[in-house]
Protein backbone atom coordinates (compact mmCIF):
# COMPACT_ATOMS: atom_id res chain seq x y z
CA UNK A 1 0.00 0.00 0.00
CA UNK A 2 1.68 3.27 -0.83
CA UNK A 3 1.94 5.78 1.84
CA UNK A 4 -0.63 8.61 2.25
CA UNK A 5 0.00 11.88 -0.21
CA UNK A 6 0.21 14.92 1.51
CA UNK A 7 -3.02 16.72 0.86
CA UNK A 8 -4.46 13.09 2.15
CA UNK A 9 -2.51 13.35 5.91
CA UNK A 10 -3.80 16.95 5.83
CA UNK A 11 -6.73 16.53 5.31
CA UNK A 12 -7.79 13.09 6.68
CA UNK A 13 -7.85 13.38 10.47
CA UNK A 14 -8.77 9.89 10.53
CA UNK A 15 -5.28 9.12 9.68
CA UNK A 16 -3.31 11.21 12.15
CA UNK A 17 -5.66 10.96 15.56
CA UNK A 18 -5.38 7.30 16.62
CA UNK A 19 -8.41 7.52 18.78
CA UNK A 20 -11.05 8.61 16.34
CA UNK A 21 -12.75 5.86 16.62
CA UNK A 22 -13.09 5.91 20.27
CA UNK A 23 -14.63 9.26 19.55
CA UNK A 24 -16.84 8.47 17.38
CA UNK A 25 -18.15 5.22 19.85
CA UNK A 26 -18.47 7.71 23.00
CA UNK A 27 -20.69 10.19 20.26
CA UNK A 28 -23.04 7.56 19.73
CA UNK A 29 -23.28 6.49 23.11
CA UNK A 30 -23.75 9.76 24.33
CA UNK A 31 -26.24 10.86 21.66
CA UNK A 32 -28.63 7.89 22.57
CA UNK A 33 -28.44 8.71 26.34
CA UNK A 34 -29.41 12.10 25.33
CA UNK A 35 -32.20 10.93 23.46
CA UNK A 36 -33.33 8.68 26.33
CA UNK A 37 -33.37 11.18 28.87
CA UNK A 38 -34.35 14.63 27.29
CA UNK A 39 -37.85 15.55 25.52
CA UNK A 40 -37.37 16.31 22.12
CA UNK A 41 -39.32 16.31 18.70
CA UNK A 42 -37.41 13.43 16.87
CA UNK A 43 -37.64 13.13 12.93
CA UNK A 44 -39.50 15.80 11.79
CA UNK A 45 -39.28 16.33 7.94
CA UNK A 46 -38.00 19.92 6.87
CA UNK A 47 -38.56 18.26 3.38
CA UNK A 48 -39.87 15.62 0.95
CA UNK A 49 -36.03 14.72 -0.02
CA UNK A 50 -33.80 11.59 1.08
CA UNK A 51 -32.92 12.55 5.32
CA UNK A 52 -34.44 15.76 5.02
CA UNK A 53 -35.34 15.31 9.03
CA UNK A 54 -34.11 17.01 12.10
CA UNK A 55 -34.25 16.41 15.65
CA UNK A 56 -35.27 19.69 18.50
CA UNK A 57 -34.17 20.02 21.73
CA UNK A 58 -36.00 22.55 22.98
CA UNK A 59 -34.86 24.79 26.19
CA UNK A 60 -37.12 26.62 28.76
CA UNK A 61 -37.04 30.53 27.75
CA UNK A 62 -34.55 30.16 24.72
CA UNK A 63 -31.81 32.49 24.16
CA UNK A 64 -31.10 31.21 20.72
CA UNK A 65 -32.02 28.31 18.30
CA UNK A 66 -28.80 26.90 17.77
CA UNK A 67 -28.73 25.06 14.60
CA UNK A 68 -25.97 21.87 14.02
CA UNK A 69 -24.89 20.60 11.17
CA UNK A 70 -22.62 17.77 11.37
CA UNK A 71 -19.61 16.85 9.55
CA UNK A 72 -18.09 13.97 8.14
CA UNK A 73 -16.88 14.85 5.04
CA UNK A 74 -20.56 14.98 3.52
CA UNK A 75 -20.42 11.30 2.83
CA UNK A 76 -20.86 9.88 6.49
CA UNK A 77 -22.56 10.50 10.17
CA UNK A 78 -25.82 11.09 10.60
CA UNK A 79 -27.97 13.50 13.25
CA UNK A 80 -27.83 10.96 15.59
CA UNK A 81 -24.28 11.03 16.66
CA UNK A 82 -25.11 14.08 17.56
CA UNK A 83 -27.56 14.75 20.00
CA UNK A 84 -25.09 14.48 22.74
CA UNK A 85 -24.82 18.63 22.20
CA UNK A 86 -28.20 18.99 24.07
CA UNK A 87 -28.31 18.34 27.64
CA UNK A 88 -25.29 21.28 28.44
CA UNK A 89 -27.18 23.67 25.60
CA UNK A 90 -30.79 23.01 26.95
CA UNK A 91 -29.45 23.44 30.70
CA UNK A 92 -28.34 26.94 29.62
CA UNK A 93 -31.62 28.22 27.82
CA UNK A 94 -29.78 27.06 24.26
CA UNK A 95 -32.83 25.38 22.34
CA UNK A 96 -30.81 22.65 19.62
CA UNK A 97 -31.68 21.52 16.34
CA UNK A 98 -29.69 18.42 14.55
CA UNK A 99 -30.03 19.00 11.19
CA UNK A 100 -30.02 15.83 8.51
CA UNK A 101 -28.98 15.69 5.31
CA UNK A 102 -28.02 13.41 2.11
CA UNK A 103 -24.39 12.18 1.72
CA UNK A 104 -22.28 11.97 -1.05
CA UNK A 105 -21.89 10.04 -3.34
CA UNK A 106 -25.90 9.84 -3.84
CA UNK A 107 -25.34 13.73 -3.93
CA UNK A 108 -23.98 16.04 -4.22
CA UNK A 109 -22.52 18.92 -2.04
CA UNK A 110 -24.92 21.36 -3.89
CA UNK A 111 -27.26 19.11 -2.94
CA UNK A 112 -26.65 18.81 0.57
CA UNK A 113 -26.23 22.73 0.90
CA UNK A 114 -29.76 23.38 -0.57
CA UNK A 115 -30.93 20.78 2.30
CA UNK A 116 -29.83 22.74 4.77
CA UNK A 117 -31.12 25.77 3.30
CA UNK A 118 -34.29 24.01 3.19
CA UNK A 119 -34.18 23.10 7.02
CA UNK A 120 -32.94 26.35 8.35
CA UNK A 121 -35.86 28.40 6.35
CA UNK A 122 -38.13 25.35 7.67
CA UNK A 123 -37.26 26.01 11.36
CA UNK A 124 -37.94 29.93 10.95
CA UNK A 125 -41.32 29.10 9.78
CA UNK A 126 -42.47 26.62 12.46
CA UNK A 127 -41.01 28.12 15.26
CA UNK A 128 -44.14 29.46 16.42
CA UNK A 129 -45.29 25.74 16.44
CA UNK A 130 -42.87 25.17 19.21
CA UNK A 131 -42.78 28.13 21.02
CA UNK A 132 -39.61 29.69 19.45
CA UNK A 133 -41.48 33.12 17.76
CA UNK A 134 -39.18 35.73 17.31
CA UNK A 135 -35.76 33.52 19.03
CA UNK A 136 -32.84 34.37 16.98
CA UNK A 137 -31.07 31.78 15.27
CA UNK A 138 -27.32 30.69 15.14
CA UNK A 139 -26.04 28.62 12.89
CA UNK A 140 -22.88 25.61 13.84
CA UNK A 141 -21.37 22.71 12.06
CA UNK A 142 -18.10 21.01 12.46
CA UNK A 143 -15.58 20.31 9.65
CA UNK A 144 -18.29 19.26 6.55
CA UNK A 145 -20.96 21.06 8.47
CA UNK A 146 -18.40 24.03 9.13
CA UNK A 147 -19.02 24.70 5.20
CA UNK A 148 -22.30 24.32 5.49
CA UNK A 149 -22.43 26.85 8.20
CA UNK A 150 -20.38 29.36 6.15
CA UNK A 151 -22.64 28.72 3.23
CA UNK A 152 -26.03 29.60 4.99
CA UNK A 153 -24.16 32.96 5.45
CA UNK A 154 -23.66 33.26 1.80
CA UNK A 155 -27.16 32.46 1.09
CA UNK A 156 -30.11 34.97 -0.52
CA UNK A 157 -32.72 34.51 2.38
CA UNK A 158 -35.04 36.40 0.61
CA UNK A 159 -35.83 33.70 -1.88
CA UNK A 160 -36.35 31.24 1.35
CA UNK A 161 -38.74 33.92 2.55
CA UNK A 162 -36.38 34.18 6.14
CA UNK A 163 -35.59 37.59 6.92
CA UNK A 164 -31.61 37.94 7.42
CA UNK A 165 -32.11 39.07 10.73
CA UNK A 166 -33.32 36.64 12.33
CA UNK A 167 -29.94 34.77 12.19
CA UNK A 168 -27.66 36.41 15.06
CA UNK A 169 -24.56 34.33 14.08
CA UNK A 170 -22.81 31.47 13.36
CA UNK A 171 -19.88 29.13 14.48
CA UNK A 172 -18.03 27.09 11.95
CA UNK A 173 -15.53 25.18 13.90
CA UNK A 174 -12.81 23.15 11.93
CA UNK A 175 -14.97 24.63 8.33
CA UNK A 176 -13.70 23.54 4.83
CA UNK A 177 -14.30 27.00 2.92
CA UNK A 178 -11.94 26.17 -0.70
CA UNK A 179 -12.77 22.92 -1.87
CA UNK A 180 -10.14 22.52 -4.95
CA UNK A 181 -7.42 21.13 -2.57
CA UNK A 182 -10.09 18.00 -1.98
CA UNK A 183 -10.12 17.34 -5.71
CA UNK A 184 -6.54 15.82 -4.50
CA UNK A 185 -7.53 13.35 -1.68
CA UNK A 186 -8.82 9.54 -2.24
CA UNK A 187 -12.12 10.48 -0.86
CA UNK A 188 -12.82 12.55 -3.41
CA UNK A 189 -13.80 9.52 -5.42
CA UNK A 190 -17.46 10.33 -3.66
CA UNK A 191 -17.46 13.70 -3.37
CA UNK A 192 -17.02 14.27 -6.95
CA UNK A 193 -15.50 17.42 -7.06
CA UNK A 194 -13.75 19.67 -9.88
CA UNK A 195 -12.09 22.49 -10.67
CA UNK A 196 -15.25 24.13 -11.46
CA UNK A 197 -17.87 22.28 -9.02
CA UNK A 198 -15.23 22.77 -6.27
CA UNK A 199 -15.33 26.95 -6.82
CA UNK A 200 -19.06 26.72 -7.02
CA UNK A 201 -19.01 25.23 -3.63
CA UNK A 202 -16.72 26.74 -1.83
CA UNK A 203 -17.50 29.82 0.53
CA UNK A 204 -14.15 31.79 0.03
CA UNK A 205 -15.51 32.78 -3.40
CA UNK A 206 -18.74 34.43 -2.45
CA UNK A 207 -20.18 37.39 -1.14
CA UNK A 208 -21.63 37.00 2.64
CA UNK A 209 -25.43 38.05 2.49
CA UNK A 210 -25.76 38.00 6.97
CA UNK A 211 -23.99 41.12 8.44
CA UNK A 212 -24.19 38.73 11.82
CA UNK A 213 -20.58 37.29 13.18
CA UNK A 214 -19.62 34.20 12.33
CA UNK A 215 -17.00 32.50 14.27
CA UNK A 216 -13.88 30.75 13.48
CA UNK A 217 -12.47 28.06 15.38
CA UNK A 218 -10.06 25.31 14.59
CA UNK A 219 -8.20 22.79 17.23
CA UNK A 220 -4.53 23.74 17.83
CA UNK A 221 -2.92 19.89 17.33
CA UNK A 222 -4.88 20.11 13.78
CA UNK A 223 -3.31 20.47 10.92
CA UNK A 224 -1.71 23.43 8.72
CA UNK A 225 -4.59 23.27 5.83
CA UNK A 226 -7.46 23.31 8.43
CA UNK A 227 -5.63 26.06 9.67
CA UNK A 228 -5.24 27.68 6.33
CA UNK A 229 -8.73 27.03 5.47
CA UNK A 230 -10.10 29.12 8.68
CA UNK A 231 -7.87 31.42 8.04
CA UNK A 232 -8.69 32.04 4.22
CA UNK A 233 -12.37 32.85 5.75
CA UNK A 234 -11.00 35.24 7.74
CA UNK A 235 -9.13 37.32 4.97
CA UNK A 236 -12.23 37.07 2.24
CA UNK A 237 -14.81 37.79 4.68
CA UNK A 238 -13.15 40.80 7.41
CA UNK A 239 -16.80 42.06 8.48
CA UNK A 240 -18.18 38.85 9.87
CA UNK A 241 -14.86 36.87 10.78
CA UNK A 242 -13.13 39.00 13.04
CA UNK A 243 -10.48 36.40 14.21
CA UNK A 244 -9.94 32.72 14.12
CA UNK A 245 -9.80 31.00 17.34
CA UNK A 246 -6.97 28.34 17.63
CA UNK A 247 -8.23 26.01 20.42
CA UNK A 248 -5.37 24.81 22.90
CA UNK A 249 -4.74 21.54 22.98
CA UNK A 250 -7.86 20.39 20.52
CA UNK A 251 -7.58 18.35 17.78
CA UNK A 252 -10.00 17.70 14.76
CA UNK A 253 -12.47 15.63 17.19
CA UNK A 254 -12.36 17.31 20.46
CA UNK A 255 -12.42 20.69 19.35
CA UNK A 256 -16.16 19.88 18.88
CA UNK A 257 -16.86 19.36 22.22
CA UNK A 258 -16.65 23.42 22.74
CA UNK A 259 -19.43 24.04 20.98
CA UNK A 260 -21.50 21.99 23.78
CA UNK A 261 -19.63 24.09 26.54
CA UNK A 262 -21.48 27.57 26.64
CA UNK A 263 -18.74 29.04 28.76
CA UNK A 264 -16.67 28.39 26.15
CA UNK A 265 -14.49 31.25 23.97
CA UNK A 266 -16.24 30.30 21.01
CA UNK A 267 -19.30 31.33 22.81
CA UNK A 268 -18.08 34.55 23.59
CA UNK A 269 -19.71 36.80 20.77
CA UNK A 270 -23.46 35.62 22.03
CA UNK A 271 -23.11 34.89 25.85
CA UNK A 272 -20.35 37.71 26.71
CA UNK A 273 -19.25 35.95 29.77
CA UNK A 274 -17.92 33.07 28.35
CA UNK A 275 -15.18 32.20 29.22
CA UNK A 276 -12.05 29.99 28.00
CA UNK A 277 -12.40 26.28 29.59
CA UNK A 278 -10.47 24.79 26.83
CA UNK A 279 -7.87 21.85 28.31
CA UNK A 280 -4.33 22.14 27.95
CA UNK A 281 -3.60 19.05 26.92
CA UNK A 282 -5.09 16.70 23.68
CA UNK A 283 -6.32 13.74 26.61
CA UNK A 284 -9.83 11.93 26.16
CA UNK A 285 -12.54 14.46 26.64
CA UNK A 286 -16.23 14.17 27.18
CA UNK A 287 -18.97 16.76 27.03
CA UNK A 288 -19.94 18.49 29.84
CA UNK A 289 -22.81 16.38 31.73
CA UNK A 290 -22.99 13.97 29.07
CA UNK A 291 -21.17 10.65 29.49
Amino acid sequence: MSEPSWYELEYSPRLTVPEAPEYFRRWAQAAQVARDTLPHQRNLAYGDGPNETLDLFLAENSRYLLVFIHGGYWRAFDKDDFSWLAPPLVARSISLAVLNYALCPAVSIGQITEQCRRAVAWLYQAAPRYGLEGVPLLISGHSAGGHLTAEMFATPWDRYSLPSEAIAGGISISGLFDLEPLIQVSFNADLRLDVESARACSPVYKTPTLRAPLVLAVGALESSEFHRQSHLLKAAWPENCSEVRSVPGRHHFNVLDELANPDSPVWAPFIPDSVSSSPNGDELTRPKGVL
